[in-house]
C-alpha cells in the first residue's frame, strides 16, 4: 500500500514539472511575439505621427507671432491673409497731421511668397520627437502686395499736396541794410517729393507697421543751410571790410563811418561774392554831402536891426566834391585801413559849423538901402546904397555869397551900357559892390524907380575905404524884407534866393517856400 502511495506521489511530481516544464515554454514562445507586436506598434506610431509632420509643423512651433503648433500650411497663409483684411497705415506729416491708408484703397492683401512651405520642409517629419523638447521659432518676410499706382493717387489726395498749401524752401542768405547785415534764416517749408514719399510709405506697407512719420527726405530742402560755409565765408568777408575806421574831420565835429553803413556798402552776389558797391559808396558820400553842404542852404541871420531873417540862396557855402570823395572813399575801404581825414572838399566857406559865416562879413539891407560891414563881429564901417531897379526886373540877388575878387579900376560893361568905376567887388555872378560918382544921394527908395542895373552902388569914398579892408572870400549877407520876384538871368545864375523861374505857371521863389513854411500854410 505504501509502496503504492510512493508510487502516486512520484508520478504526481513527475507531471508538475511536466507542466511548469511546458508553461516556461509556451511563455517563452510568445514573449517574442509580444515584443514584435510592440515594435510594430510603436514603429506604426511613429510613422503615423511622422507622416501627420509631413504637413504639420512641429510641437512648440512659431513663425512670428502665429503659433503654428500642428498647424498647415494652408491654415498659415489663411491666418496672415485674415491678419490684414483690416490692416491700414497712419501716415504723419512734418506737421503730425495723420492721414490713413486702408486695405481697400490700394488693394492691399497678403501673397505667400512660399516661405511657409519652405519652413514646414525644413521640419524632418522622421525627427518629431525632438519637438517634444524643444521649440522652433523662425521669422518670415512679410508678403504683402497692393497697387502702387493706387496708392501713388491716394497719396496725392492727401491735403499737403495742395497747391495753396505748399511752401518752398528758402535758402539761408546773409541781408544786408541800412543797420548792418543779418542772416535771414533757411526755411525748410513744406513741399514734399512724391517719390520718396511713396519709398518711405511702401516700405512701411510691406513691413507691415501701424504708422509712419514723412522724414526730411519727403520734403524739398533748403541748398543754403543756417551753418553753411558760403554763409559763414560772406559774414567774413563783410566783417572784414569793417574792421577799417575811416574819420571825416569837419573841424567842428568828426564822424566816424558805423560798421553798419559801411556793410550797407556792400553787395552780395548770386553766388556768395562779396563786393564794395561803387555807387553804394557814392550814396553815402551824397548823404554826407546832405548833412554837411552848406552852399545854398537856408539860414537864421541875426540882422544889424537886432531881428532874426531866414535867408537861402547864393553861393556861399562848404560843398563836398561827390565824385572825387566818393573814388577816395572807395580806395580807403578797399585797403581796409584805419584813417582821419578831411573829405574831398569842391568848395569852402571860412568857418565850419553852424555859423559858417562866421564874424566877418558884408550885410546888405535891400529893403532898408543900407550896408555893413562887419570885422571879428565888430561894426567897421556902414553906408547908404542904391541896388537894382526892381521895377525893370534888375533887381539885385539876394543869398549869401561871397567876395569873388577885387579889380581897380574896371569896367563894367552891360547890353546897353558900359561904365568905368574904380573899385569893383563882385559877389553874385556878374553883379558887385561899386563906386557910383555919377549918383549924388543913396539910400531911400531911389532903387525902385532909379536902381542900377543890378550892382550895388556906393558912395565913391565908402568904395575906396571898403576895397581896402575888404578881403576876397569874405561872406555878403544880402536880403530883402519884403517879398520880391527876381526874373533875371543873373538871379538865376547867381542862385537868388528870390528867383522865379516864370516858364512855370504858379511857380515860387525859395524865399516865397521859406516864409510859407515858417508860417505853417
Amino acid at each position: 500500500m505504501l509502496n503504492q502511495e510512493k508510487l502516486n506521489t512520484n508520478h504526481t511530481k513527475d507531471d508538475n514539472t511536466k507542466s511548469v516544464t511546458e508553461t516556461t515554454t509556451t511563455k517563452k514562445s510568445i514573449l517574442p511575439k509580444v515584443l514584435i507586436g510592440l515594435l510594430v506598434i510603436l514603429i506604426a506610431v511613429y510613422l503615423g505621427i511622422a507622416f501627420y509632420f509631413s504637413n504639420h509643423y512641429y510641437l512648440n512651433t512659431t513663425i512670428g507671432e502665429i503659433n503654428c503648433s500642428k498647424k498647415t500650411v494652408d491654415y498659415i497663409v489663411d491666418k496672415n491673409s485674415n491678419s490684414v483684411k483690416n490692416y491700414s497705415l497712419k501716415v504723419i506729416d512734418k506737421d503730425n497731421n495723420t492721414y490713413d491708408i486702408n486695405c481697400s484703397d490700394i488693394d492691399y492683401k497678403y501673397s505667400s511668397t512660399g516661405e511657409e512651405e519652405k519652413i514646414l520642409k525644413s521640419q524632418n517629419p522622421f525627427l518629431w520627437p525632438v519637438c517634444l523638447f524643444k521649440s522652433s521659432a523662425y521669422t518670415m518676410k512679410s508678403s504683402v502686395s497692393f497697387d502702387s499706382k493706387k496708392l501713388k493717387d491716394k497719396i496725392k489726395s492727401f491735403s499737403f499736396f495742395d497747391e495753396d498749401k505748399i511752401e518752398e524752401p528758402t535758402d539761408a542768405h546773409i541781408e544786408i541794410a541800412k543797420d548792418g547785415y543779418k542772416l535771414i534764416r533757411a526755411n525748410v517749408g513744406n513741399s514734399p517729393i512724391l517719390k520718396n514719399i511713396m519709398t518711405v510709405v511702401t516700405k512701411a506697407l510691406n513691413a507691415q507697421d501701424d504708422s509712419v512719420k514723412l522724414n526730411d527726405s519727403c520734403y524739398k530742402q533748403p541748398k543754403v543751410k543756417d551753418n553753411d560755409k558760403s554763409i559763414v565765408k560772406i559774414t567774413k568777408k563783410i566783417d572784414s571790410y569793417c574792421k577799417a575806421k575811416i574819420t571825416y574831420d569837419f573841424e567842428d565835429t568828426k564822424e566816424t563811418i558805423s560798421s553798419d553803413d559801411i556793410t550797407a556798402m556792400m553787395d552780395i552776389t548770386a553766388d556768395g561774392k562779396v563786393t564794395l558797391s561803387k555807387a553804394k559808396v557814392a550814396s553815402y558820400v551824397q548823404s554826407l554831402a546832405s548833412k554837411y553842404n552848406t552852399f545854398g542852404r537856408v539860414r537864421d541871420f541875426k540882422t544889424s536891426l537886432g531881428d532874426t531873417i531866414k535867408i537861402g540862396g547864393g553861393d556861399y557855402g562848404w560843398v563836398i566834391d561827390k565824385a572825387k570823395e566818393a573814388d577816395k572813399l572807395y580806395q580807403n575801404l578797399m585797403n581796409k585801413k584805419s584813417v582821419t581825414r578831411k573829405p574831398v572838399y569842391q568848395q569852402t566857406a571860412l568857418y565850419r559849423g553852424k555859423n559858417d559865416i562866421g564874424n566877418t562879413y558884408i550885410e546888405i539891407d535891400f529893403t532898408h538901402q543900407h550896408l555893413y560891414y562887419y570885422k571879428d563881429g565888430q561894426l567897421v564901417t556902414q553906408s547908404d546904397i542904391v541896388t537894382g531897379n526892381i521895377n525893370r526886373n534888375n533887381g539885385t540877388p539876394d543869398g549869401v555869397y561871397k567876395i569873388v575878387y577885387k579889380q581897380s579900376p574896371a569896367t563894367l560893361v552891360g547890353e546897353n551900357y558900359q561904365s568905368a568905376v574904380q573899385y569893383f567887388m563882385p559877389f553874385a555872378y556878374n553883379v558887385g559892390i561899386h563906386d557910383a560918382n555919377w549918383r549924388s544921394s543913396f539910400g531911400g527908395s531911389i532903387y525902385k524907380s532909379s536902381g542900377s542895373h543890378g550892382c550895388v552902388n556906393v558912395p565913391p569914398a565908402f568904395a575906396k575905404d571898403l576895397y581896402k579892408i575888404v578881403e576876397k572870400g569874405t561872406p555878403v549877407v544880402a536880403y530883402y524884407r519884403e517879398p520880391v520876384r527876381l526874373t533875371a538871368e543873373n538871379a538865376k545864375i547867381s542862385n537868388a534866393f528870390s528867383y522865379v523861374d516864370t516858364s512855370k505857371p504858379g511857380a515860387m521863389s525859395r524865399a516865397q517856400k521859406t516864409a510859407v513854411a515858417a508860417n505853417g500854410q
